[in-house]
């Protein structure tokens, strides 16, 4: 099965430039964990990812006001993603080994065009791949690797 066979397509996406509010409200509304990070809405080019945590830990926490803030500091720069023509096996391992639960798809000029979520292939796959997939994910992160 290929990825563009189970990817949510046309995300919504979220600039460097926006604040952690707007980007929040955006995941409200959406009812999603994360939203890719595009240079602009146009070229809709993948620069990263935030996630709700990101905004949670990052802006939340250290007290700043998510009216103001803007997320450019926040987002996660190294960013896994897939191709919708892979397998959708390669996209789960992908998930697997950098402990992630969405990957955003892009096309051949890294434009966003869809995300693959945990959920996404828990619905078609077995019982039990699923329970692999989800340990893989969720283990303990070793001590000095980054998340």
């Amino acid at each position: 099965m290929k990825v563009r066979e189970i990817m949510s397509r046309d995300p919504a996406c979220c600039l460097p430039t926006d604040t952690a509010q707007k980007v929040a409200e955006i995941m409200s509304q959406r009812n999603i964990g994360s939203v890719p990070v595009v240079i602009d809405k146009d070229s809709r080019k993948l620069v990263g990812m935030i996630t709700d945590r990101d905004l949670c830990c990052g802006v939340v926490a250290a007290g700043l006001d998510p009216k103001t803030t803007r997320i450019e500091k926040f987002f996660s720069a190294e960013v896994v993603s897939c191709r919708d023509g892979e397998n959708v096996s390669k996209c789960e391992n992908a998930m697997q080994d950098h402990q992630v639960r969405r990957i955003p798809v892009v096309d051949g000029e890294d434009r966003v065009i869809g995300v693959v979520s945990q959920a996404d292939i828990a619905l078609m796959e077995t019982p039990e791949k699923t329970s692999k997939t989800v340990a893989e994910i969720s283990r303990p992160q070793r001590p000095g690797v980054a998340a």
